[in-house]
């Protein structure tokens, strides 16, 4: 995929992106313009990456007796529009035309509640590691493919919307390289 074109449909789907439904979303606001991208990164359990934990967290099927991290969080009800894994798989879980739960308590320039206007993308990875060449070059296929379509005014860090609650998507992430 790092070197083809990204084609997002009218219905807000990548068409080469595995495709996972979440239940974890809902409608956006009418007449809400999708102006912002928020990257974050995810590791599940904690710095361990190719597990089916991420996937299990957005579609509510994580066993809390996998791991005990997972114990403290199989409750939690997020998701993400996208996920780029560490060996540059591309899996959406949910329209871009809908509300993706990923931002949580958040603001950006005086803009509350950032799921209402963003598309979240997150990475697999930690604040404790570099991220893999393949994850920014599909990075940046989704990020030319949703400012096609959308218009795209921002491209934030999850730690630039919820500062002092979130660190991600971390001091490793270059964001040269979006």
């Amino acid at each position: 995929m790092p070197n083809k074109k990204l084609i997002l449909n009218a219905a807000g789907y990548v068409e080469s992106a595995t495709q996972i439904a979440s239940p974890n979303f809902d409608a956006r606001p009418k007449d809400c313009l999708i102006d912002l991208i928020v990257i974050h990164n995810i590791s599940l359990p904690p710095n361990k990456y190719g597990g089916a934990g991420i996937v299990q967290l957005f579609t509510n099927k994580l066993d809390p007796d996998e791991h005990p991290y997972y114990a403290e969080i199989f409750t939690r009800k997020v998701s993400s529009h996208f996920l780029i894994r560490r060996d540059g798989e591309l899996v959406q879980f949910v329209s871009c035309l809908k509300r993706a739960w990923h931002a949580g308590v958040s603001n950006w320039q005086g803009r509350e509640r950032c799921n209402d206007f963003s598309v979240g993308i997150e990475l697999e990875g930690s604040d404790f590691e570099v991220f893999e060449p393949v994850q920014y070059k599909v990075l940046k296929l989704l990020i030319a493919a949703l400012k096609k379509n959308y218009p795209i005014q921002h491209i934030v860090g999850h730690s630039d919307i919820a500062p002092g609650r979130k660190t991600d998507p971390g001091p490793y992430f270059e964001w040269d390289k979006t």
